[in-house]
Formats: structure tokens, C-alpha cells, sequence
């Protein structure tokens, strides 16, 4: 069954969230400190966490940086 456009924001706000925790965890209080020091445009990340669209490709070099594969990152996010 196809989800909503309501139930896609929502889970797109999950991972924005969960994003925006792992850089708060990583000790990082800016979202442009984080970008710069990781090497990522900082308008992009903050698209990142805002949850606008990004690219697999942006979101494996994220979690590459906080050593997560994809199957970690998304295993317990409901």
C-alpha cells in the first residue's frame, strides 16, 4: 500500500532527527561547525537536518562519518 504524503514527511523528519542527534552526540552544538570540520556545504547539511531532499550519496558520507552503515542507522528508527 502507498503511504501518504503525510506519513512520507513524517518518517523523512525521523531521519532528520536522528541526523541532528548523532551530530549533537558527536559533541558538535552547530550544524555549521559540523559540516565544516566534515568537509560537507554547510547550506546542504543544514538541508540534511531540516529534512529536505537529500542524496544517498550525502547521506552514506554522513553516516560514514559517525561510523554507521546504513543497516545501523535505520534498524531502530520508527
Amino acid at each position: 500500500m502507498e503511504k501518504s504524503k503525510e506519513e512520507l514527511d513524517k518518517e523523512i523528519l525521523l531521519v532528520a532527527e536522528k541526523i541532528k542527534a548523532l551530530r549533537l552526540k558527536a559533541g558538535f552544538t552547530s550544524y555549521e561547525t559540523f559540516a565544516f570540520t566534515n568537509d560537507i556545504n554547510r547550506v546542504q547539511y543544514y538541508r540534511i537536518e531540516k529534512g529536505q531532499n537529500i542524496t544517498l550519496k550525502t547521506l552514506i558520507k554522513v553516516l560514514k562519518i559517525h561510523n554507521l552503515t546504513l543497516q545501523e542507522f535505520f534498524k531502530d528508527l520508527e
